[in-house]
């Protein structure tokens, strides 16, 4: 079973303390929901002839409510202990410009996915079977992922991580907040991680 994260999270700019809160407690819920599952599926797999369509069912939803789970856990990591500006001589730094040609440029790519219409999500990934640096955006929790990669960045754009402080036409505010906002040594020790 999952247990929810803590996040430490400063004062951030544009963000509030509230929308921090509130979205900490639908992350607790994916949390709760994931859990609620797997005992279900345990329960239902003792005639699971019977319960098949249950089953198919709850499959299917635990995909959504893992990815939510994990998706907010590397959403909030990266606010924790304040923002701090890329090292532009870490290792991250160097694959980024390989891969993007610049960090400015990385950070505008996963601006404008996260502008993208519709809930979801930006994300960076690290493909180490090819040793490359891939973007994506990710439909809703699950639909999307980029099979075997290791997320590095993730950037919430469910009107949730936003709507109280920007208001449903504030997206593109937010995002540009939200990037100035990543403490990028977690992100960076995050790269270093999927490299092992």
């Amino acid at each position: 079973m999952f247990t929810p994260q803590t996040f430490n999270i400063p004062e951030l700019k544009g963000i509030s303390k509230i929308t921090i809160e509130e979205h900490i407690k639908l992350y607790e819920g994916y949390v709760k929901n994931t859990n609620t599952i797997l005992t279900h599926i345990s329960d239902l797999l003792k005639d699971s002839e019977k319960f098949a369509y249950e089953l198919g069912e709850l499959q299917r939803r635990f995909s959504f409510e893992f990815d939510g789970m994990r998706n907010h856990e590397y959403y909030f990591e990266q606010l924790e202990g304040g923002p701090t500006e890329i090292n532009e001589s870490s290792v991250f730094a160097k694959k980024v410009t390989e891969s993007f040609g610049s960090t400015k440029n990385l950070i505008e790519r996963l601006s404008s996915i996260a502008l993208t219409r519709g809930i979801g999500w930006s994300m960076l990934y690290f493909d180490k079977k090819t040793n490359q640096l891939l973007t994506a955006w990710v439909d809703e929790q699950h639909m999307g992922h980029l099979t075997g990669l290791a997320p590095i960045v993730a950037i919430d754009v469910w009107e949730h991580s936003y709507v109280l402080d920007y208001k449903p036409s504030g997206k593109k505010n937010y995002v540009s907040d939200y990037v100035t906002q990543i403490n990028w040594s977690v992100v960076e020790k995050r790269f270093e991680n999927a490299l092992i």
